[in-house]
């Protein structure tokens, strides 16, 4: 007897755990619902494998169909970010096409300060703020989504 109420019992928890398994949650994807929406992309690290993936990350938002000619983007760089705009440095060809699709590149200045860098040493296309809390800030509360990958 006490074994058939084992079995029985074990058959009942397996029923139930089975059809628990088979259970598939509804996934509905974010629909895009406004006609513009803001990214502040910021980038505080020299690691090349960060910068490029910044660099992807940015792409792949752009080219979300939900999000496509509604995002405006902003890539700002500050601390050991400032690498990415280093004329020095093999990131040109990049950031020339995120900013032929309208990407805008902001380097912090404190940094430069700081790391004693001239702005003869960046690129062209690069923009300037005083200092990038103070534009992460700013542009929070802008309502900005701020991401940092």
């Amino acid at each position: 007897m006490k074994k058939l109420i084992k079995v029985l019992t074990l058959s009942v928890l397996l029923t139930g755990l089975m059809s628990f398994a088979q259970e598939k949650t509804s996934y509905v994807p974010a629909k895009s619902i406004n006609q513009e929406y803001n990214a502040l992309y910021i980038i505080n690290e020299a690691d090349d494998q960060k910068l490029k993936a910044i660099i992807r990350n940015i792409n792949n938002a752009l080219e979300d169909q939900r999000l496509k000619d509604k995002l405006n983007v902003e890539l700002l760089a500050f601390g050991g970010g400032v690498e990415m705009f280093l004329k020095k440095n093999p990131y040109q060809e990049l950031l020339v096409k995120l900013k032929k699709r309208g990407v805008v590149m902001v380097q912090c200045e404190n940094t430069l300060r700081e790391k004693k860098i001239d702005k003869s040493e960046l690129f062209d296309f690069v923009n300037y703020t005083p200092s990038g809390n103070g534009e992460i800030i700013l542009r929070q509360y802008e309502g900005w989504a701020i991401i940092k990958p």
